[in-house]
């Protein structure tokens, strides 16, 4: 395996990982708010690690962004995570194993994508932008 792939399956992983470390402390607050459920039980899914995973494609746009204004760079990052929400969540819906379903939510599309999430997604993907450069 040359360097280039090393790296980029190194980060793959690594934003894989993280993304299901982020979901199950959102989701085990979730439940203590909503549930007032004091263990904070979180819920993921198998298919969540490839989807974050795949954060790390974003590595050539994060290098183009470069420099540039926060809020530019951060609202480019959640426009890219909407659309990779919709495309893999509406692959998965039509298989029938989506893990999540956004219908309950009023700011939804199709049960797939929350737009009330969008700061949430405008810090995560400032933050993976900080840890696919932290090698670059």
């Amino acid at each position: 395996m040359n360097k280039k792939m090393k790296k980029q399956t190194k980060n793959f992983l690594k934003c894989g990982l993280v993304g299901w470390g982020i979901e199950c402390f959102w989701t085990g607050c979730g439940s203590l708010c909503s549930g007032k459920d004091k263990k904070m039980p979180c819920e993921t899914s198998i298919w969540m690690f490839p989807i974050y995973g795949m954060a790390s494609m974003m590595e050539p746009l994060c290098q183009l962004l470069k420099g540039k204004h926060v809020l530019l760079r951060g609202s480019v990052y959640t426009a890219c995570i909407f659309l990779t929400e919709y495309g893999t969540g509406s692959l998965l819906k039509k298989k029938g194993c989506c893990p999540w379903d956004y219908s309950a939510s009023k700011a939804n599309y199709k049960g797939i994508v929350r737009f009330d999430y969008a700061p949430l997604w405008f810090l995560v993907g400032l933050m993976y932008e900080k840890m696919l450069l932290s090698e670059a």
